[in-house]
Order: C-alpha cells, then structure tokens, then sequence
C-alpha cells in the first residue's frame, strides 16, 4: 500500500497564493484545505447574524464581517475565514497587506453535516488560545441549537446553550444580544 506525498507550503506560500485564489482556503501546519460552500439555511443564518450585529454595533468601537475576512491564530499557525468576527478596538493585522485579522473579540461559526466536528473541536481549540477572543458561537443550521463559549475572568470557559426560540443569547463583551427568533428568522426546517 503506498501513500502519497503531501507537499508542505510555508506561511508565506499559503498567504501569496491565497492573495491571488479565486476560492478560499485554510492552511494549517503546511497544508492548505479548501473551503466548501453553503446552503441557503447557513446564507440565511448568517445574514441574520451579521445583520443583527451590525445594527447593535453601530455605536460602538467594533465592526462585524462575514467569512470573507481570514483569521491568524498566532500561537497555533491556523489560517481560516469564520462565518462570522467581531473586532473592536484597534483591529491588528499580521503583516502590512491588513488583509489578515489576529485580534477578534467574538467568533461565531454555522455548523453543518461537513464542518460541525471540526468547528466544534479542531477550531473551537484554536479560537479559544486567541488571547483577545471573548466569547465563541456556534449555531446549528439544521435545527434550532447555539452554544456559547464565554471566556471567564480566570481564563476558563463557560459554555451555555439555547435551544428554544425565545430564548436570547447575551455576549456582554461587546453588549450585544441574538435572539434565537431573529438568528433563525424565514429559516425553514420542514424541506428536510
């Protein structure tokens, strides 16, 4: 049995040629992992998110993007695009292209059938060594579930969860609020 080689890049390789890409990709300790695209539950979920954000953030010192704005974790050499990243304060690039985030207070990733292990395990571990990153959402597309990862005063983790439409998910580091009615507003589950 004969396995193929893998061809490591470098950081610098990743970067120019994702500079130059017509598609996303992620890149992780040399590999490069190209990113699939979404449903219309996720498209939805995620303007509802961003939307929701945008508005409560209008006044205050932080901005909110989609997945088209890619993420360095410094301490663990990850490169990603989340669904969703909320900065506030003096935005930090990695280099002068000040195309490459490293200092998002808040996270939040759309699972799906493809990403859900990973989103919730590999990243979710990567996300939470950002020393800026205060809080990590994620939010299920194909039934009405988000958990909450709130980073404490003592350096541990608080994780709640919301399962129910009337329920309001609070990130106080950034003060704002999602209700889960408008995080899964015209969503429809019954085309399963």
């Amino acid at each position: 049995m004969s396995s193929q080689p893998k061809n490591f890049i470098t950081e610098a390789e990743y970067l120019d040629l994702e500079r130059h890409a017509e598609f996303k990709s992620e890149y992780y300790q040399g590999e490069m992992f190209a990113m699939s695209g979404g449903t219309l539950r996720h498209g939805l979920i995620l303007s509802n998110l961003v939307g929701e954000l945008r508005q409560q953030l209008k006044a205050k010192p932080c901005w909110v993007c989609s997945s088209d704005v890619r993420l360095r974790v410094t301490s663990t050499g990850l490169y990603t695009y989340p669904d969703v990243m909320v900065v506030c304060g003096q935005v930090q690039f990695a280099d002068n292209r000040s195309d490459t985030v490293l200092n998002p207070a808040v996270l939040i990733e759309v699972l799906s059938d493809s990403t859900r292990d990973d989103d919730l395990g590999r990243k979710c571990q990567h996300y939470r060594a950002l020393p800026s990153l205060t809080a990590y959402l994620t939010v299920e597309q194909n039934s009405i579930r988000a958990v909450r990862h709130v980073r404490q005063p003592d350096g541990q983790w608080l994780l709640a969860e919301f399962d129910q439409l009337d329920q309001t998910v609070e990130l106080s580091s950034i003060g704002c609020t999602l209700p889960m009615a408008e995080i899964y507003d015209k969503v429809d589950f019954s085309a399963e």
